[in-house]
């Protein structure tokens, strides 16, 4: 074998377990737990839009709506599992959406940055078509990421961010749970919040876990350092990644919303 076809082997040698990491990306970022509709579908939510072009679950609150929140989970399990977040928000009065990923619960496809990015963006779309104004967009952990990476775009149809346990930058993320590891040559999806959300100048709530050893704290005071528009910076006392939400009571969350929708224009 001539030493050029040597040198050739030597590179997909060591490019190989960059690829690797690249495939295996999705196994170690995205954790769908899959269920049918009549599973997800129960007492106060239905199918959203339909059973049939099924994107997730609506809860309405009691008399009018005031607005619809849309809620953009994290990483694993699906929309089923974020009662909570309808249960604080139709108590202010807004219809709130779980909004449902590919490959989650009972949607077809497969995760990624721009499969979901694309998927949001119809979502909200949507959302507006049959609502209206105010929208509320609401991010957890991953979420937040899906949500900063459209929020430019949909700018006209957003009233306010409320990021929950976000981070800046994917890559920072990764690197401080792999430290030997080349996470920007292993990462295919960037998911880059801070430079997605730099020049949004809607109303931005940044809330972080004081004890959160997923996303650290520094990640989401980095994404909120890098907001240019109006923002709040909220640190949930002793609570962790997953149980937050457990922290704070209803005041909390009037207090959020009215940062969120009840500004001057």
């Amino acid at each position: 074998m001539k030493f050029s076809g040597w040198i050739l082997l030597v590179i997909v040698a060591c490019l190989a377990p960059l690829a690797g990491g690249a495939m295996l990306q999705d196994r170690l970022l995205y954790f769908p737990e899959k269920a049918a509709v009549p599973d997800v579908v129960s007492g106060e939510f239905r199918a959203w839009p339909t059973p049939a072009a099924f994107r997730g679950l609506v809860a309405e609150p009691r008399g009018a709506a005031r607005g619809t929140a849309i809620v953009f989970h994290g990483n694993a399990g699906h929309a089923g599992h974020r009662a909570q977040y309808a249960a604080a928000l139709t108590r202010l009065g807004l219809r709130v959406i779980l909004a449902e990923y590919p490959g989650y619960g009972p949607r077809d496809g497969d995760p990624g940055e721009r499969r979901l990015a694309a998927d949001a963006e119809q979502t909200i779309a949507l959302a507006h078509d049959l609502y209206g104004a105010p929208l509320l967009i609401v991010g957890e952990s991953l979420g937040a990421a899906v949500a900063a990476s459209v929020a430019s775009r949909e700018r006209e149809r957003i009233a306010g961010l409320l990021l929950v346990t976000p981070w800046d930058c994917l890559e920072h993320v990764a690197a401080y749970h792999y430290p030997w590891l080349p996470v920007k040559w292993l990462l295919r999806d960037r998911y880059d919040s801070a430079r997605q959300l730099g020049s949004f100048d809607r109303p931005v709530v940044v809330v972080t876990a004081q004890r959160d050893s997923i996303v650290p704290v520094r990640f989401g005071e980095a994404l909120y350092e890098a907001l240019s528009g109006p923002k709040r910076l909220i640190v949930v006392k002793d609570a962790g990644h997953n149980d937050w939400i457990g922290y704070v009571d209803e005041s909390w969350w009037r207090e959020v919303i009215a940062f969120l929708l009840d500004r001057p224009a």
